[in-house]
């Protein structure tokens, strides 16, 4: 497979075109950023750690039903995906009562949420990503009723699966975003499910395993990533 032009570069991630009708190339890189890029870095490894993990849990969702844009690894940061029309929402599954819905909601850092809570945002760097409710959703013409009610089912089955994989293995998946799009008129997951999209707690010592600990400065980060990507795939 040939790479072609640049089609799209996001904070960690580069899309382009391939010479193959229909798929495209996502490299990971090794950029971290924080609060809407007001706090980055480029930290060797990290691109990899996520591609890694990506890529098990599009194969571990692929295998239980859940039709994802992954189509294979090209090299340890770069995988062939599906060219989906991606639909312009942040849809985040919440199992626990961890950050900004902590700051903006009376709840308790830490408080179990069930069942779980589903938040959608409008992904828009330029209005900060603003939290939308069904109706605003429809009335943007952003989905229909039925993709909406899909992507909901979805999100909850994946959040099911991820929960059961990571709790196995001493982790508890606290929350995690996720984004979507057309194809074929069927709705499939995009974009990655890694330690960046992840809030992950140890299950014992309740310490973050993800990118909080670059936020936060909470310790070595990558060191982290090295420790719950073994985890993961293990």
């Amino acid at each position: 497979m040939k790479q072609l032009d640049l089609l799209y570069q996001g904070k960690a991630k580069s899309v382009y075109r391939s010479d193959e009708q229909g798929t495209l190339i996502m490299r990971f890189r090794d950029d971290i950023t924080a609060f809407d890029g007001e706090k980055k870095d480029v930290l060797g490894g990290k691109g990899g750690y996520n591609t890694e993990v990506s890529a098990f849990f599009f194969r571990y969702l692929e295998e239980r039903g859940i039709k994802t844009h992954f189509l294979g690894m090209i090299d340890p940061i770069t995988m062939a995906v599906r060219d989906l029309t991606m639909i312009p929402l942040e849809v985040i599954v919440r199992n626990v009562a961890a950050g900004s819905i902590v700051r903006r909601y009376p709840f308790t850092e830490g408080a179990p949420l069930d069942p779980p809570v589903i938040v959608i945002d409008y992904k828009d760097d330029s209005r900060h990503d603003p939290m939308l409710n069904d109706d605003l959703i429809l009335a943007l013409r952003l989905t229909t009723r039925e993709e909406l009610d899909q992507i909901k089912a979805n999100a909850l089955a994946i959040n099911e699966l991820l929960k059961d994989h990571l709790d196995a293995r001493g982790i508890i998946l606290v929350d995690f975003k996720m984004e979507f799009g057309r194809r074929d008129g069927t709705i499939h997951l995009g974009d990655e499910i890694s330690m960046d999209s992840m809030r992950l707690w140890d299950k014992e010592t309740r310490q973050s395993m993800d990118k909080d600990v670059y936020r936060f400065n909470k310790g070595d980060v990558m060191t982290e990533y090295a420790k719950v990507a073994k985890r993961i795939i293990s």
